[in-house]
């Protein structure tokens, strides 16, 4: 159904490129610890998708896997172009998602839980957690209330690996994918031009909105 979708739109060499066996050679070439090749695939077509409507210009991608836990990297930021991972860390989700595992998801403001789907990176700004990059969730219905949720991309000193020695996990966030503190500039740079997000999981029913266009 993810292929057809975008097939559908697709030039001849495009739909080479989104072949299962080229995006599974991709996969099999990068340092992606332990996130699926599920969540792999669908951020390679969304990302086709994305930019064949010039919503993104660029080919980097994020990539946050949350059928992994909280304690394992499992955001990865990858230069699709050369098929290289860019940066990887810790990621945390939203209070009411869950503990450890992230099991629980919502569009709704106050409900404290991280939301699914494609986003777009957008502008930078200084708030309560210092220097944030927000966020424009791609998909109504799913993720469409982020920026009115202020779900953003900020820094957090619960996000670490000193946290994960304390409590085997790292803190939660109010929806916000924060980062950890080290490496938070690093990564920021990487992202600071509208670059597609990607947040999978298996646990919350997602499919993307373009399946059905």
């Amino acid at each position: 159904m993810l292929l057809s979708s975008v097939f559908a739109v697709a030039s001849d060499t495009d739909k080479e490129s989104l072949s299962k066996e080229v995006i599974t050679s991709k996969f099999e070439k990068l340092n992606l610890g332990n996130v699926s090749f599920d969540a792999f695939q669908m951020a390679i077509i969304g990302h086709h998708y994305y930019k064949s409507q010039g919503i993104v210009t660029n080919d980097t991608i994020v990539i946050i896997d949350f059928d992994l836990p909280s304690n394992q990297p499992r955001l990865f930021i990858v230069d699709l172009s050369r098929n290289k991972v860019l940066h990887a860390s810790l990621v945390a989700h939203g209070k009411n998602t869950g503990n450890n595992m992230a099991t629980r998801f919502s569009n709704v403001n106050g409900s404290l839980q991280s939301s699914l789907g494609f986003f777009k990176t957008n502008e930078k700004y200084t708030g309560k957690h210092g220097l944030s990059l927000r966020l424009d969730g791609l998909e109504k219905g799913i993720n469409d209330h982020a920026r009115a949720r202020s779900i953003v991309i900020h820094s957090a000193a619960y996000v670490s690996n000193d946290f994960i020695r304390k409590y085997n996990r790292i803190g939660r966030s109010f929806g916000c994918p924060a980062l950890p503190v080290d490496g938070y500039q690093e990564a920021l740079k990487l992202l600071d031009n509208e670059v597609l997000l990607f947040i999978h999981s298996s646990n919350g029913n997602y499919t993307p909105t373009f399946v059905n266009k």
